[in-house]
This record gives structure tokens, C-alpha cells and sequence, in this order.
């Protein structure tokens, strides 16, 4: 553990923090008295508290979202404008047969019509998901297979150059919805146009009254083993979400807000859209990748006075050096946040330094919803640390035995992340593996599956996952799947993937292929599997590493030590070997 016992940043000066003492919001702090700052007489409709809320109060004519077009066009859609377009889509659902609980799964880049679709769907009561744009058709048939979609938005060409072909394989997919790119309308058989079918609708919707426990998001987690997990969350994990973008990101009204998280993870709806629309900000949403000055000029220009992003954006910036954001003045970013990946030291020591503010890392998973372990603005930071459990979660390490869970309660000692259930974002269920589900709790906590430790003060310290799950550049990728694909290739016998370390992704895809009979090692052959893998599972899933073995390590049982390649492929001790089937 990287722990960095000497280096303390102080809490920050200048404008008042949401919680300006951490102590004293986590005593007086209760999930019941935000709710009911929220419900409106038992209704937790995620798109009602996003944004007719803020109509209601007389913001409506604040702007939601600023999109940026590559074009450097510019798009503004106010709270008034946004909740008419998401009443039109939740009509155009109506129309099309959708009812409450059906699934509508978005494949697209940061377009306008994502975000009016996503808060349309769960107006109208349908369940949304949301895909990153950059799978290849297997990832993306798997997950609307498993999520039974009925209603698919996307764009021409992400329809016709990786959905079309699969969607024989989709029984239950009955409307496509095009979103337009450039403004063309595209006439493919099998589609509508978004911006007909918006257009025959009415603006106006009555949005139905939604419990708490109705079911408003799929989110696809990758596994170790098997298939992704579907994780359910519902309505009432707004309630978590808008409690942490007013503490954690320390969100106000009216303020510039931009996360640059794609919208197809967890992140990109709980805090991309949810959260901060919650606290009435405004979003930036950028069409374009990331290319670092003009995310710099974005911050400069649009005057983003609060930033979250991703680990492996920060190490972008520093392996750029200082000299490429000197040029820029960021006169009203007030606070920076971090997510996806353990932020290391360096890291917050860099952008105290050369942004001016320290980047305060949060914890989180896709199961729980929202950010679990924070820094707040009002707290002191240790570079490196995880931060302390937010209010309202209970936070605990522990180790697993026969006997159930022994708590450890001695500081700097390892344990598993154990959070005491339940809490408002807390996913409900595995689509349609609840056995799957059931085993993610013991004693009334929810097991994470990452380990860390905490130290006498109450930080917490990340060390490393319990299971294989690879992030790279902020993605989840889980290595059966990778596997599974590259087992098609005719040349390849086995296959075991890892995610070895990568000074900006964090980490990346690594294989180690044993060869069938009849094929030689050599790199043309590696180009052809890594060709074949990204043409089925998309660039950012698929092996960026190919290592050629005569034979994989495997345990008696015959499952591949995916522990063991990563200790011997990064020089670590090798642990227990009684389980391998031929120890070397």
C-alpha cells in the first residue's frame, strides 16, 4: 500500500462548502430526512426530481445541459426545454407499446438525444441502460440479451455497423430509434427517426407516481467468471445520488459541472446526469474524446467550477508536464474530484500543485450506486487514501471465514470492504440471477470485493481486488468474456487475461495464449487474434498484449490461475500452489 504518512493537504479555503464539517454531518445526517427534502408525497420518479423540480421552483429557464459539438457547434437545453423533450419521449414510448418495466438500452456517444432518452425512459417508467459506444456486437448482444431490450437508441452508424447484424439474434428488440449525427436523417429498414418521432408528440406528460423500490436502472458489471451481471438499481437511488453531489461534489445551484465519464458506465448516468441535475446545475457535455487541450479550454472557457474525471485523465495530464496547462487560467474551478481507479499520491500532490486544487478521490462501485468512501471539501487529505465513508454509510473491514464475517478492529490491518445494508442505491438484484446476488451479503453487509486497510484516524487505504475485474481507463472488463473470444479464434487453445499495470490506463489487457496443434507463435499471428478480438469485443475490451505459452498454470479442477500469471508476469510472490495441477 502506497501510503503516504507524511503529507497532509489541508482542507480547502475559499467558498463555504455544502458540509463544512464532516464530523458533524455524518452525526446529523439521515437518509429519511433527504428523502423526504425529495418525495413529493411517496413519488421518487428520478426524471421528476432531476428536473421538474427545478421548474416548479421557478429555474426553469437554467440551463441543464451545454453540449459541444467536435464542430465546436454549441447546444443549451434549459430545465424548461428539457423536461417538454422528455415529456415527448416518454410519449413516443407510450405510442410504441413500451410499458412500465420494459427495458430501453441506449448505444451512443454524448449526443443530446441520450440524455433526453435516458430521463424520458425512466419518466415514463421504463427501465434504462445505457451501453458504451466503443463494445463490438458480442458485449453488446450479450447485454441486451440478458436485459430482454425492447427498445434500442442509437445512431445510424453504430446501428448498422454492430447492432444490424445481430439483431436477428434479439427477439424481444422491437423499435430502433436513431438519433441524428450532423442533423441527417437516416432511412434504415427497421428504424425510426428520433426527431419525427419526438416531433408527433405532445409535450405534455403526467408522470405517475413512482415508489421508491420501482426498478429505473440496468447497469452491466463485468465478472471474473460467466456472463456480466445486470445490476438493478431504482428510483430511490436519486436519493443517494443528490445527497453526494451536494456533499462530495459539493454541487450549488446554477453551477457549472462537467463529468467526463462516458454515459455508458455507472458513472456517466449516477453523476453524468442524475446526480448533479438533482442539485440543479449545469451540465457540460462534450461530443468529442479526449484530446487534453481543449478539455483545458473546456474548463477555462465554460467556466467549470466543478470537475470530476478520471485517474487516468490526470495521468494524461502530468505525463504531459505542467507546460500544457500553464497557458490556461482556471479562474472559477472550485473543487476536483476523481473516480474509477485508486488515485496514487502523486497524483493529488500534481494537481494541488500545477491545477491549483487537489483532486479528492472517491470510492464507489456499479453495485452500489453511488460514492461510498469520499473526500470531502471540508476534510483534510492524505495523498493516496480512499478517503472516509460517506454519511449515512457504515463502513466496515472484514475478513470471511465458515463461521461468517470477523470484523477487524485493529487499524493497518487488511480486510475486505464490508458496507452495512441497506442504503438507498444499493442494487436490488442480478437480472435473473438472484442466487448470484444472495452471495454478495453476509451478516447484513454488502462484500465488495476489494480490500484495503484503515488507518488510526479513520482513512481508508486501498491495496487491491479480491477478484480479477481489470479497469483500464476507467472501464470494467472482465476476463472470461475476453477469453470466451479469443477461444474462437481457430488458433488458440487457451486463453488467460489479465490486466497488468499502464502508467496512463491504469491498467491494460493482457492475454497469455497456449496454441492448438499446426500453429507457430509469431507476431503476425498475435495481430491476427488481437484483430479478432477487437472486431468482436471493440478497442478498449480487447487484449492490447498477447503473450504465447506452451501451457497455462491451472489448478487441479482445470480453471486457469489468472492469480499466478499476474504474480509472474509482475515479479510477485506466488502465494499457494497446492491447488496447481503441475507446480514449476
Amino acid at each position: 500500500m502506497a501510503e503516504n504518512k507524511t503529507t497532509l493537504i489541508q482542507k480547502q479555503a475559499g467558498a463555504q462548502p455544502n458540509v463544512a464539517d464532516y464530523e458533524a454531518y455524518r452525526r446529523d445526517f439521515s437518509w429519511d430526512k433527504v428523502a423526504a427534502e425529495l418525495g413529493k408525497n411517496g413519488d421518487f420518479n428520478m426524471a421528476r426530481i432531476a428536473i421538474d423540480r427545478h421548474v416548479e421552483a421557478g429555474r426553469g429557464n437554467t440551463i441543464a445541459i451545454r453540449w459541444l459539438g467536435v464542430d465546436e457547434s454549441k447546444i443549451e437545453i434549459s430545465y424548461s426545454e428539457l423536461q417538454k423533450q422528455t415529456n415527448r419521449f416518454a410519449n413516443a414510448l407510450t405510442s410504441l407499446g413500451v410499458t412500465r418495466g420494459d427495458k430501453v438500452f441506449a448505444l451512443s456517444g454524448r449526443l443530446p438525444g441520450l440524455y433526453v432518452s435516458a430521463l424520458g425512459s425512466l419518466r415514463h417508467g421504463a427501465v434504462f441502460s445505457s451501453l458504451f459506444s466503443a463494445f463490438g456486437p458480442d458485449p453488446i448482444a450479450t447485454r441486451m440479451t440478458i436485459g430482454k431490450a425492447k427498445v434500442l437508441v442509437t445512431t445510424a452508424d453504430l446501428y448498422e455497423s454492430k447492432v444490424a447484424g445481430i439483431r436477428d439474434k434479439l427477439p424481444d428488440l422491437k423499435h430502433v430509434i436513431l438519433l441524428r449525427e450532423n442533423n441527417e436523417k437516416a432511412d434504415l429498414p427497421g428504424t425510426v427517426d428520433f426527431d419525427e418521432l419526438l416531433a408527433a408528440q405532445s409535450d405534455s406528460y403526467v408522470t405517475q407516481a413512482t415508489p421508491t423500490d420501482t426498478p429505473a436502472l440496468l447497469h452491466f458489471t463485468s465478472g471474473t467468471t460467466g456472463k456480466p451481471k445486470g445490476a438493478q438499481h431504482v428510483h430511490g437511488a436519486i436519493v443517494a445520488h443528490y445527497a453526494t453531489s451536494r456533499a462530495v461534489l459539493d454541487l450549488k445551484d446554477g453551477e457549472v459541472y462537467w463529468c467526463t465519464a462516458d454515459p455508458g458506465w455507472v458513472t456517466g448516468v449516477s453523476y453524468g446526469i442524475l446526480g448533479p441535475l438533482s442539485c440543479g446545475a449545469t451540465l457540460i457535455v462534450d461530443e468529442d474524446e479526449f484530446d487534453l487541450e481543449r478539455w483545458y479550454s473546456i474548463v477555462q472557457n465554460e467556466k467549470v467550477a466543478v470537475w470530476y474525471t478520471a485517474p487516468t485523465a490526470i495521468r494524461m495530464m502530468m505525463k504531459a508536464g505542467p507546460e500544457a496547462v500553464q497557458p490556461f487560467k482556471f479562474s472559477a474551478l472550485r473543487h476536483l474530484c476523481s473516480v474509477g481507479e485508486p488515485l496514487n499520491a502523486e497524483a493529488v500532490l500534481w494537481t494541488q500543485k500545477h491545477i491549483g486544487l487537489p483532486a479528492h478521490d472517491t470510492w464507489w462501485q456499479t453495485e452500489t450506486g453511488a460514492m461510498m468512501i469520499v473526500n470531502f471539501a471540508a476534510m483534510d487529505i492524505k495523498p493516496g487514501s480512499m478517503g472516509k465513508a460517506m454519511a449515512g454509510i457504515e463502513i466496515a473491514l472484514a475478513n470471511r471465514s465458515d463461521a461468517g464475517l470477523k470484523i477487524v478492529t485493529e487499524p493497518d490491518v487488511e480486510g475486505e470492504i464490508a458496507i452495512k445494508t441497506p442504503w438507498p442505491s444499493m442494487f436490488r438484484t442480478y437480472l435473473n440471477e438472484e442466487e448470484r446476488y444472495k452471495k454478495c451479503f453476509v451478516d447484513g453487509y454488502y462484500m465488495a470485493g476489494d480490500l484495503a486497510k484503515c488507518d488510526a484516524d479513520g482513512y481508508l487505504w486501498f491495496i487491491g481486488r479480491a477478484d480479477d475485474v481489470i479497469k483500464s481507463s476507467g472501464h470494467l472488463i472482465g476476463p472470461f468474456e475476453v477469453e470466451s473470444i479469443l477461444m474462437e479464434h481457430p488458433a488458440v487453445a487457451e486463453a488467460g487475461v489479465i490486466g497488468v499495470p499502464d502508467e496512463v490506463a491504469g491498467e491494460l489487457v493482457k492475454a497469455f495464449i497456449s496454441l492448438r496443434k499446426g500453429f507457430t507463435a509469431s507476431e503476425d499471428l498475435a495481430d491476427e487474434i488481437r484483430g479478432h478480438a477487437r472486431s468482436r469485443l471493440g478497442a478498449a475490451v480487447a487484449p492490447r498484449e498477447i503473450k504465447f505459452m506452451d501451457n497455462l498454470p491451472r489448478t487441479r479442477s482445470g480453471k486457469i490461475m489468472r492469480r499466478l500469471l499476474k504474480a509472474r508476469e509482475l515479479g510477485l510472490p506466488e502465494g499457494d500452489l497446492s491447488t496447481l495441477e503441475q507446480p514449476k
